[in-house]
């Protein structure tokens, strides 16, 4: 009897041990969606976003979709002076925490033991599998970045399917194409046949319709950084050359070229030699005289009545410009790129970018956490999260190609379009404006341009093959495309060729990289310098001839040098030398792995 009756105590330990086990799996269990079955529990997220711009619950049709997907609902929380020391002090970040960039914070974070490990009890496999499958490159940047122990705790923003992927130009040179079109549609190979054009405009259109004075271009000074914004854009969009440190890089070679680089010859290097563009502008009656004292509101109106003939810039040209007032009217920008420029265009990321998605280590619900990261990863909860739910705005075609549903064309022309339908099942999302749901994380898991991995499109609707026939929107629209052969900027600045065959364009390639850190004194020096190329490159700009212009230029070299005893501006230099070097190891380092994956 003893021994019978200790068999039994035995074996109801064991059993009440494997029902601790048992309830400990189905806890976590629980936090999914059960299958499917919508039979577990309503749960509220705390979604802490630094990149937020609302606060509370995830409302319309996105909080909709997530209700009926994962039976959740977000409460965001948004950034403010306080929250994130006030969230650390308390040891609870949230359920899904977004950091704004991969530095302090976020590293601190990880330091504190506030964030997740995605590969803790098989999270990632389990319920993570799509990002596990797409995205491990992102997976691996996050583990080196997050220190020694190389634990993954989230991914970064806006990823891409491989690095030939590339961001919308916005290098677009929009010029007025009736315009053009009126003057027998000349070649422009160069700058100074561009110069040209400008000229013959300026004969044929001195006035807008207002009666005001026209200039090719209108810029303005509250945008500069190191450099003079529009000079040093024009040789990045001219040469393909980034902005970089205090000077422009070359994303081929790696070399940095300073702003005030003199050459041997006595040329002028890329900053300077822009520089001297806009002077001849100006000394030509073609630049905006407001231009060094304007703010940019007052140049982007002179845009829109007409005033200007040219931008770089697609958001200072046709953007502006091209109202249905003025298409209507036969008038349009469009882009005419000069055969010799190969404008900067911004790759993308398979790394992903700095800004980070993540899950809280206090969350009660790690899975409900990872399957709501996952479903914004598959490219079917990606475009449901940017363009709507599927089905009601969008749906993939027989083809297999993305195409939107009137409603949702109607969506994003006008965000206060009221979501309706006369299908029941889509009844759930509808009865209020699109905006009023919009996705309040303000983070992307996907680029916008990356591909789709379903259908080998872009992610962008702009480059859906079923909106690459949309109407003509005037004349001077039509005009362009009958002498390009394309329907969208986009189209044409990828479609333009070098004379030996290769792209016309040059591609920032997309790396981890950030600035390195600058000591306070060169900090101090920095702006010294950089203030003196400012004040320097505006007097140079406004010279009345070519010699007032030099000695301008001359002066300003003087000044930028006069700095910490005349070693300032060659500290910021060989600072910005160095981290051109660095930039360009990891650059290549990208390259050769792609390299090894083809």
């Amino acid at each position: 009897f003893k021994k019978e009756e200790i068999t039994m105590k035995l074996m109801r330990r064991v059993i009440v041990a494997l029902l601790a086990v048992a309830m400990a799996a189905s806890s976590l269990v629980a936090c999914g969606k059960d299958n499917g079955t919508g039979k577990d529990e309503l749960v509220t997220l705390d979604c802490y976003s630094q990149l937020a711009n609302f606060q509370g619950k995830q409302g319309g049709w996105f909080g909709a979709l997530l209700k009926e997907e994962f039976n959740v609902e977000l409460n965001i929380i948004k950034e403010s002076d306080n929250t994130f020391a006030t969230r650390m002090e308390s040891g609870n970040l949230g359920d899904i925490v977004v950091f704004g960039n991969s530095g302090e914070n976020y590293l601190a974070a990880v330091k504190a033991g506030l964030l997740l490990d995605w590969n803790s009890y098989d999270l990632l496999t389990n319920y993570g599998s799509y990002i596990k499958e797409h995205m491990p490159a992102a997976l691996a940047n996050n583990a080196k970045i997050s220190g020694d122990k190389g634990i993954t705790y989230g991914i970064g923003h806006s990823v891409a399917l491989n690095s030939e992927d590339h961001d919308e130009f916005f290098y677009s040179w929009d010029l007025r194409y009736d315009y053009y079109a009126e003057l027998g549609y000349p070649e422009i190979k160069d700058l100074d046949d561009l110069f040209d054009v400008f000229v013959q405009m300026k004969e044929k259109h001195p006035t807008d319709d207002n009666g005001k004075e026209t200039y090719a271009v209108s810029i303005w000074p509250d945008w500069d950084g190191n450099m003079v914004m529009y000079p040093k854009s024009l040789a990045t969009a001219y040469y393909g050359y980034d902005e970089f440190a205090i000077g422009l890089y070359n994303n081929e070679t790696g070399e940095f070229y300073d702003p005030l680089m003199v050459k041997d010859d006595g040329t002028y290097g890329p900053y300077l030699e822009m520089l001297q563009y806009f002077n001849r502008l100006y000394q030509a009656g073609l630049l905006d005289p407001d231009s060094g004292t304007q703010k940019y509101d007052d140049a982007i109106a002179k845009v829109k009545s007409g005033r200007t003939f040219w931008s770089i810039f697609n958001y200072a040209g046709s953007a502006a410009y091209n109202t249905e007032a003025n298409t209507s009217a036969g008038k349009g920008m469009y882009p005419v790129t000069p055969e010799e420029a190969t404008p900067c265009v911004y790759g993308l990321n398979p790394n992903g970018g700095n800004r980070i998605w993540t899950i809280g280590a206090k969350t009660k619900y790690p899975e409900k956490c990872m399957q709501i990261l996952n479903y914004l990863c598959t490219p079917e909860g990606f475009l449901n999260s940017e363009y709507g739910p599927k089905g009601l705005c969008w749906y993939y075609d027989d083809n297999g190609l993305t195409c939107f549903t009137e409603l949702g064309k109607k969506c994003q022309a006008d965000t206060s379009t009221m979501m309706e339908s006369d299908d029941p099942k889509f009844e759930v999302y509808t009865g209020a404006k699109f905006k009023d749901g919009q996705q309040q994380i303000n983070n992307l898991t996907w680029a916008r341009n990356a591909t789709n991995p379903d259908n080998n499109e872009k992610f962008n609707y702009k480059y859906w093959a079923s909106n690459q026939t949309e109407a003509v929107k005037d004349s001077a629209d039509a005009d362009w495309r009958e002498h390009t052969g394309c329907d969208t900027a986009d189209q044409y600045l990828n479609s333009r060729k070098l004379a030996d065959g290769s792209p016309a364009y040059s591609v920032a390639v997309a790396t981890g990289y950030a600035e390195g850190a600058k000591s306070k004194e060169l900090k101090v020096v920095w702006k010294q310098v950089t203030d003196a190329i400012i004040k320097g490159s505006w007097r140079a700009i406004t010279a009345k001839d070519d010699a007032t212009f030099k000695a301008e230029v001359d002066d300003m070299i003087k000044n930028a040098n006069a700095y910490d005893n005349g070693n300032g501006y060659k500290e910021c230099v060989e600072w910005s030398v160095k981290e051109a070097e660095r930039r360009h190891n990891m650059e290549e380092e990208v390259r050769a792995a792609e390299k090894g994956t083809n």
